[in-house]
């Protein structure tokens, strides 16, 4: 667990490159998850890009729609730059891809703190290991990026139940 947590709290932090397609969905699904199981007390939950060139800016509209068909609305949400304190602030940080993961991994071995994993870890049925970036395709690709998040979101929601006990 993250340091100075509060006890019977749980705070996650989805990655990707730009906090414009699978991060911001991510946060929005596992959001609207954590809501349906009547946990969002217990659970804080964020995303950020490593790279900072989409900082204040809205998820891409294609993510947007993407969710909006599914309910979920990430209209609020803003892109945010990963930052080393988020390391000791989040008790899971989660990327979307290696290369993410690569790149929070070399924060991590300067800094400590939790320790990041691919967020496709919580979905070991999927026939892939990492959330593929939709930004220079169509529309399906958003879905897809939407149910591999939705497969992980449930094993993530699964795990974490078992530490709120």
């Amino acid at each position: 667990m993250a340091a100075n947590r509060e006890e019977n709290r749980v705070s996650v932090l989805f990655v990707c490159l730009g906090n414009i397609c699978r991060s911001p969905t991510a946060e929005g699904l596992f959001r609207a998850c954590v809501q349906r199981a009547g946990l969002e007390d217990r659970i804080e939950i964020d995303s950020c890009g490593t790279g900072g060139w989409h900082v204040g800016k809205s998820p891409d509209e294609r993510a947007t729609a993407a969710a909006a068909r599914r309910g979920i609305d990430l209209t609020p949400l803003r892109a945010r730059q990963f930052s080393a304190g988020d390391l000791d602030r989040f008790d899971f940080i989660l990327t979307m891809d290696r290369q993410n993961l690569a790149d929070i991994k070399d924060f991590w071995r300067q800094n400590g703190g939790t320790e990041p994993a691919l967020f496709l870890d919580y979905a070991p049925e999927a026939s892939v290991r990492e959330v593929p970036d939709p930004y220079y395709g169509g529309d399906q690709g958003f879905e897809h990026v939407l149910d591999l998040i939705e497969a992980a979101s449930d094993g993530l929601l699964a795990t974490i139940r078992e530490q709120l006990r």
